[in-house]
């Protein structure tokens, strides 16, 4: 099963940073009862010992409770990220929160060696690509990020002819100037003069008992006037924009299919390794509209309008609206029409 809302999954780096924050203020507490004890009591070591053991069990237990209640602690407030059901992206309750929270504290124990590292490695080689470690399979748990979007100013970019994507910059880099090349002169032929406007139809005597009346000649509509074509832009989140005029490919490393038409290769960096080597494209369509499609990556392709995500079905276009954002791995692209 799945989350039934597509939200970003929360990145490694994340999660440890909230694990390494909630473990410091629990040994914090026990550090700073533990020296109370000593100083005021002035007992045996067992007994700071058993101080410190005692408040490290029971900070643990709390932030297990409000963990499994809310989904949240200190450390995935100040990072961002939430802990919820799998299934039904709830929190997880209290009985899987407390086992979860025995299962690291079991796992950091001496006896267990590189517990730790051992439950991360099977976070990064999860089979289902969501970051669910060994421990977050047994209890149904799985670890998002609720960040908000991050809204991408507009960047300025010239119009003029094809721009080349900077495969290593991701910066637009002008097309150069063209070449002239002398033509033969053509004869450009000369319209016919327009036909004279005939005279409103005045009735001609035939015979006495008959009229014959002459139609006027009616002149071919005009055709309507084109539409205005719209323009779009694609803008990356760490400054650099794209005019699109074709097909864009998206990814660590795109390339396109054989025999595959392509006006933009825009390679995306990536810190945790989310963006696939061609991860997803954006075309403009026939009629102007603008379409988006996941080219079966790995962690998939997210759009967002007005706060509300949808993760796409791989080989099925989006059609896309200004204001739209798109998540690809761990990097946005914002979407905006003119014209």
């Amino acid at each position: 099963m799945s989350l039934p809302v597509t939200v970003p999954l929360a990145s490694l780096e994340r999660r440890f940073l909230a694990f390494a924050i909630d473990r410091l203020l629990v040994w914090s507490a026990a550090a700073l009862v533990g020296l109370l004890v000593w100083l005021l009591l002035d007992p045996g070591p067992w007994v700071v010992a058993a101080a410190v053991g005692g408040v490290v069990v029971a900070a643990a237990l709390l932030l297990a409770l409000v963990a499994g209640l809310t989904g949240s602690s200190p450390g995935r407030a100040a990072t961002g990220v939430r802990l919820v059901h799998h299934g039904t992206g709830t929190p997880l309750g209290a009985g899987r929160s407390l086992l979860r929270t025995a299962l690291l504290g079991a796992a950091g124990l001496p006896t267990f060696g590189l517990g730790i590292a051992t439950l991360a490695w099977t976070a990064l080689e999860d089979r289902d690509r969501q970051r669910r470690g060994w421990h977050d399979h047994v209890c149904h748990s799985v670890v998002i990020d609720v960040r908000p979007a991050p809204v991408v100013a507009e960047a300025a970019v010239e119009v003029g002819p094809r721009h080349i994507v900077n495969l290593t910059a991701l910066r637009l880099v002008p097309a150069p100037p063209p070449v002239e090349v002398p033509v033969a002169p053509t004869r450009v032929p000369v319209a016919p003069p327009p036909l004279p406007v005939q005279p409103a139809a005045t009735p001609t005597r035939v015979r006495p008992e008959q009229t014959v009346v002459r139609a006027p000649v009616e002149a071919p509509p005009s055709p309507p006037a084109p539409l205005p074509v719209a323009t779009w832009r694609l803008l990356v989140d760490d400054g650099g924009g794209l005019l699109l005029t074709g097909t864009a490919l998206l990814g660590r490393r795109p390339e396109p299919r054989n025999g595959e038409q392509v006006a933009h290769l825009v390679p995306m960096s990536s810190a945790d390794m989310s963006v696939s080597k061609t991860h997803a494209q954006v075309e403009v369509a026939p009629d102007g509209s603008l379409l988006v499609m996941d080219r079966g990556s790995t962690n998939g392709t997210v759009v967002v309008r007005h706060g509300s995500s949808q993760r796409l079905v791989p080989g099925r276009p989006l059609a896309l609206a200004h204001g739209d954002s798109i998540l690809v791995g761990d990097r946005t692209l914002r979407v905006v029409r003119e014209g």
